[in-house]
């Protein structure tokens, strides 16, 4: 990928469960370039409805587009969102980082809410990226939640869970990554 082109649009994240701890390029992000986290009330026990609700508020606060870069059930929250709000037009793109499968037998109690995985194509571009190693979610499955999400996908090798245990630091990849959606949102424009 090459440099992030221009300056980016505001640029929600959206972590998953448990939130995104200091080590995690989420975090890094959010201190280096001024994203925005969208706070959840409860990190540990999330309902789909309450994130949702707080995505929503976090877009609306707000009168410019955005860019969505989620990481983990922060992937499903887009996929369950983007389903539902009438406000869909105001996302520039996602960048989705290895969505976990919630649909397997071992997905903890916390998230059984969270187990009916929304599949419908999104209305916006959005990116899938996703490892080859990732304990939560199988690289076939991972590219199936992309072509349902009309997402394209993209392998990064074997990086674990894409967090701050795969050792990404400021992960100017991602950051190339979220360029290149905005790029491909200028070029619809």
């Amino acid at each position: 990928m090459s440099a992030t082109p221009g300056p980016l649009p505001r640029v929600l994240l959206l972590p998953g469960w448990q939130d995104s701890g200091p080590a995690h390029w989420q975090s890094r992000w959010e201190a280096l370039h001024a994203h925005e986290r969208v706070q959840q009330a409860d990190w540990h026990w999330p309902r789909r409805g309450d994130w949702m609700a707080r995505l929503e508020e976090a877009l609306l606060a707000d009168e410019g587009p955005a860019l969505l870069v989620a990481h983990s059930l922060g992937c499903q929250l887009v996929a369950a969102w983007a389903a539902h709000t009438k406000h869909a037009h105001r996302v520039y793109g996602a960048l989705l980082v290895a969505p976990p499968d919630t649909a397997r037998d071992d997905t903890p109690p916390q998230l059984a809410g969270w187990r009916a995985i929304v599949r419908t194509p999104m209305p916006f571009p959005a990116t899938v990226l996703y490892s080859e190693d990732d304990p939560f979610c199988a690289a076939d499955r991972a590219r199936g939640l992309a072509g349902d999400w009309g997402a394209a996908a993209h392998s990064l090798g074997a990086l674990g869970h894409i967090n701050g245990e795969s050792g990404l630091g400021d992960w100017p990849a991602g950051l190339a990554w979220l360029g290149a959606l905005q790029a491909l949102q200028a070029v619809r424009r």
